[in-house]
């Protein structure tokens, strides 16, 4: 780890001033170098690591994710390892590659840490993609830890069934956190690496796939920006996971949460909104490090663009009605009025289960009233034939996963409310007894 001579990659300090200009290079064995860039050894560093690359050049994220680091600790050191010559080879070259690049990282960290007694638990690796498993590399090959790795969205292809000595894994810092948000398809063949590989890895809108990224988005941004953004239809799902953490850098008022599940199904059915003994967690670089036995599985929904946080909301329904329930999947709204705003017309799909997740961007604080309403489906209005048609409401119970607060709403008329496909609203209104047990509090 002493000869720098093979070392390819390059190390270049990175000012807030200009974040997309490499100006100077700080060189392992040549100290003089860490004076010339201004290196601050009183602080934190972080280290940048991009990805595959088809275009050869740093991408548009890198200026980016440079800046917002600075705008949340302006007197960071922000270092950009630029290894394009090998990232910009076909992609199993490059994959191989990352066992080169992830030594050279190791090796740099190593000479910095040793040449100024840098405390380890002031360098902190964010890795993209392919720069993932450098940055797992790279921890693993250090004499000490280094304090935290980021990984986002780490490759899938030629990982997903590789050893921990080859990815991104949980023993390579103090503290690993990953975001998956691109892992459609088969293992193996997904853009993004299925398995957890961190103490913490959070799969936003369960991992597959991000909001705002189906191709009619896509096509409007290339019609607006031109056909160099043709890329992004691949690799929007891909780099949301950095525009997530970028989010957490500059949005500190609207942190993301994400909550501990066994599963996106679950999740999605707003079963995993608890906070207690560390099940919910902020995405991003606020989160708590928290170092599980094994790898916790934590899932959130977010919004299409920044900020990209949501409250998250369980309704639990219970629906009564004359004919047995064998209703298809039907269309709901569900609108919800708080002391702080509102947030109107979320929609919903009814099926036979009674516990459903929602969401809303606005924060609409305490909330006061709901109400729902039946739409009529016009393609499935023949469905009358043979499923109910009119439901009864007595209750709603809900619990927002942000606040944590536990919440029953009754009909506010009579003792139900009634739901009528293509009818009114059926109102509901905070209980005026609190009348959970003790059991259902915790």
């Amino acid at each position: 780890m002493t000869d720098f001579t093979d070392i390819v990659s390059k190390f270049s300090l990175r000012t807030a001033e200009l974040p997309d200009d490499d100006m100077c290079y700080m060189v392992a064995g040549r100290p003089e170098t860490i004076t010339e860039c201004a290196f601050n050894p009183e602080t934190q560093t972080f280290i940048v690591i991009h990805g595959w690359t088809v275009t050869g050049m740093f991408e548009s994220w890198v200026p980016k994710l440079v800046s917002a680091l600075y705008e949340r600790v302006p007197t960071a050191n922000v270092i950009v390892v630029d290894w394009l010559t090998r990232a910009n080879q076909h992609y199993p070259t490059s994959a191989a590659y990352t066992k080169l690049v992830g030594r050279d990282v190791a090796k740099f960290v190593t000479w910095l840490q040793k040449e100024l007694q840098l405390p380890w638990e002031r360098i902190h690796l964010l890795g993209y993609s392919l720069g993932a498993h450098v940055a797992g590399i790279a921890g693993d090959l250090t004499d000490h830890k280094i304090s935290r790795i980021t990984g986002l969205d780490p490759a899938g292809p030629t990982f997903e069934h590789a050893d921990d000595q080859s990815t991104l894994s949980r023993g390579d810092a103090q503290f690993v956190d990953v975001l998956h948000t691109n892992t459609r398809g088969s293992p193996d063949r997904s853009i993004g690496i299925q398995r957890p590989v961190g103490h913490i890895d959070i799969y936003p809108n369960g991992g597959t796939f991000q909001p705002g990224c189906d191709i009619q988005n896509t096509l409007l941004g290339i019609a607006s920006e031109g056909i160099k953004d043709m890329d992004q239809l691949i690799k929007c799902s891909h780099e949301r996971s950095i525009h997530l953490f970028i989010d957490s850098l500059l949005n500190t008022q609207q942190q993301s949460m994400a909550y501990r599940c066994n599963s996106k199904d679950a999740f999605n059915k707003g079963m995993c909104l608890s906070c207690r003994k560390n099940r919910c967690n902020k995405l991003g670089y606020n989160i708590n490090k928290v170092r599980m036995t094994r790898s916790a599985r934590m899932y959130l929904k977010t919004r299409d663009m920044m900020p990209y946080k949501v409250f998250h909301y369980q309704v639990k329904a219970h629906f009564f009605s004359k004919d047995k329930q064998s209703f298809s999947e039907q269309p709901i709204k569900i609108s919800l009025y708080g002391t702080h705003g509102e947030k109107e017309d979320i929609p919903l799909v009814l099926n036979s289960t009674s516990s459903f997740l929602i969401t809303t961007n606005v924060d609409i604080g305490d909330l006061m009233i709901v109400k729902i309403r039946w739409e009529k489906d016009a393609l499935f209005s023949w469905s009358d034939l043979w499923g109910s048609s009119k439901f009864h409401l007595r209750k709603l119970r809900i619990k927002c996963g942000e606040t944590q607060s536990k919440v029953i709403f009754n009909a506010k008329e009579g003792e139900f409310a009634y739901l009528d496909r293509g009818g009114e609203n059926a109102v509901f209104v905070k209980s005026k007894e609190d009348t959970l047990s003790r059991k259902e509090r915790q």
